[in-house]
């Protein structure tokens, strides 16, 4: 496989970016477009894509906010999003299914994991579903226990990585 590139997301990335979206999520969970392109266009610089050849293969994206609760609902529509807020969340990381179990979702984390540091934030939030806590762990993220976020219809569960040393 060729090299891959991590960077962040630009507008005409918006369709690759969604078929990366449905590939990851049922379609109760999924984003959709016009969300995909309100993260895009809102805080692209909590949105990084993975690239190979100049397809886009994986993604993740998110937002910045004052809150310690990302259970509501209205944040994935980035109301309640603050650039300078001292938290990010994790909304979505995601990789075609072909491109799977390369370590390319690791890289997506770190790099957002570094932007977050960057720009000083305090901790990282994110929601996944069970089977999922144990790799959240392996990258630093710490249980903090069933969200009361039922999106999709689903289980979640929240995880934290705290970034002061």
């Amino acid at each position: 496989m060729s090299e891959i590139i991590i960077k962040n997301v630009q507008p005409q990335d918006l369709d690759e970016c969604y078929a990366v979206e449905i590939s990851g999520f049922s379609p109760e969970e999924a984003a959709s477009k016009e969300t995909i392109k309100l993260r895009i266009d809102t805080f692209p610089q909590g949105f990084f894509v993975a690239e190979v050849d100049g397809r886009i293969i994986g993604m993740v994206n998110g937002a910045a906010t004052n809150k310690d609760d990302i259970s509501d609902e209205e944040l994935k529509q980035l109301i309640g999003h603050d650039a300078d807020g001292r938290n990010m969340v994790i909304f979505a990381l995601a990789v075609l299914p072909e491109f799977q179990k390369r370590g390319i979702a690791k890289q997506l984390v770190l790099r957002f994991v570094e932007e977050a540091r960057q720009n000083k934030k305090e901790k990282i939030f994110l929601m996944c579903k069970q089977h999922l806590i144990a790799y959240y762990e392996s990258l630093g993220f710490a249980h903090v226990g069933l969200s009361r976020s039922t999106h999709g219809g689903a289980e979640w569960h929240e995880m934290c990585l705290s970034l002061k040393e």
